[in-house]
């Protein structure tokens, strides 16, 4: 009987260093390393698995099916008693490059249960980057921003990762977090010959004219085919746009605005279907049923915040704020995005009425006049009134530079003010005296 790999059982052991399982395969080359390699993982099964008396095979298939505590196997993602590196792979497409949740180029590998990544010339699938079909909530196709050439990102979001999460569940153990999205750029172009593999590769190559189509129809037939109706949604100008003008493709009108989340720079699109912050991590998508109101805040002269309250679930909302947002995309968010969905406009509160107040004030002043009443009730942080007092100081010098001008330097002046005549009338008397110091030399 010819020797072969216990592949159930390796793998079980060696879940967490597929680099070690793939040395294995690699070396697996006659049936003496065979059988040493099914020795020693008899060996290491057993003593992982204990004293117990029951039969080792029986023990065997509880530890390879048996979850862990947050319901995924350690390389991400378990079907019922299916590991992916199980699943028979049905295509291929090499060398992608992924951002989330790693920045890196890995082959993407489609399976009848799980889409996962693996380095070029191994076997095993990434550990952290393993999805099954029917886990994925959201799915989204976008632009690239500032980028020279057309690129896009795929989005995709399994279930509990696109909401934001509360400061006090960031502290639970990372064996229970949820797993991250995944993000993947595809450009404009059409897949290189020999890129794409598996026993699907032929229905695949008819979908291949660009990888947009190509991904396309790879992603939409294995969602179908695992039971899941989950759209790839795409950005839409007629829905929103940005006002600002994109310096690298300045024809095309921008689907997305630049803003920050804390110190951390990003975008913000406005979707059919929700609210997306990318591509920095912790990406977040809010989706239009879960959104409770919005508010502007922070409204300088060049810049505004736009906080929004979300439903996270379990009768809980949270405020997430996106900073420093331009002033000439106000309108199209508000008019084209926020009134056409009928979102609830709470900008005007009590909570943030002074607020509100103080930045119109600070943005309507002149020439030194005093905006507020003061700052000991504004509801203001240090950092929301600094910026409030440089727009200020801003606006003042701009009107000094323009006020800073004499107005008898451009003709006979015709002021009203006492000092206006008293300059005046020294100049009649100056030019008196020179008129009869004229009539003296002609004589």
């Amino acid at each position: 009987m010819t020797a072969v790999l216990d592949n159930e059982r390796l793998s079980a052991l060696f879940q967490s260093r597929p680099d070690i399982l793939a040395g294995i395969h690699q070396n697996a080359d006659s049936p003496a390393r065979i059988i040493l390699f099914n020795d020693i993982a008899n060996f290491m099964y057993e003593q992982i698995g204990g004293n117990s008396d029951e039969p080792a095979n029986k023990r065997r298939r509880v530890e390879v099916a048996r979850p862990p505590t947050n319901g995924r196997a350690a390389n991400g993602v378990q079907v019922g008693g299916e590991l992916p590196e199980t699943d028979p792979v049905l295509l291929e497409i090499k060398d992608i490059s992924l951002s989330v949740p790693v920045r890196k180029k890995y082959d993407l590998v489609f399976t009848s249960n799980f889409l996962y990544a693996r380095a070029s010339g191994t076997s095993a699938p990434v550990p952290g980057i393993v999805y099954a079909w029917r886990d994925f909530e959201h799915i989204f196709y976008l632009p690239v921003p500032e980028k020279n050439q057309v690129q896009h990102n795929y989005v995709l979001f399994p279930r509990g990762s696109y909401l934001p999460t509360s400061k006090a569940s960031t502290t639970q153990p990372a064996s229970q977090a949820a797993i991250e999205p995944l993000v993947f750029t595809v450009p404009s172009t059409a897949p290189k010959p020999g890129t794409i593999k598996g026993p699907s590769a032929g229905a695949a190559a008819a979908a291949s004219d660009s990888h947009t189509t190509l991904f396309d129809w790879a992603l939409t037939t294995s969602l179908r085919t695992a039971g899941s109706s989950v759209p790839i949604v795409r950005s839409d100008a007629r829905i929103f746009h940005s006002a600002t003008r994109q310096p690298y493709r300045p024809t095309e009108k921008a689907v997305h605005v630049k803003a920050f989340r804390g110190s951390k720079d990003g975008y913000l699109f406005f979707l059919p279907t929700g609210i997306l912050w990318g591509f920095k991590k912790p990406l977040l998508f809010l989706p239009l049923d879960r959104i409770q109101a919005v508010s502007y805040t922070s409204v300088l002269q060049r810049t505004f915040n736009l906080l929004i309250e979300v439903d996270v679930g379990g009768d809980k909302t949270e405020e997430i704020e996106f900073g420093m947002i331009d002033q000439e995309d106000y309108a199209g968010i508000n008019e084209m995005y926020i009134a056409r969905h009928g979102l609830q406009d709470r900008s005007m509160a009590e909570a943030r009425k002074a607020k509100r107040e103080l930045a119109e004030n600070a943005k309507g002043s002149k020439g030194g006049e005093d905006g507020g009443d003061g700052q000991e009730d504004d509801g203001l942080t240090e950092l929301e009134r600094a910026r409030l007092e440089e727009e200020r100081r801003l606006q003042d010098e701009e009107d000094e530079e323009e006020e800073d001008y004499d107005p008898g330097s451009e003709g006979e002046s015709e002021g009203s003010g006492t000092s206006d005549e008293e300059s005046g009338g020294e100049e009649d008397a100056e030019g008196e005296e020179d008129e009869e110091d004229d009539m003296e030399g002609h004589e």
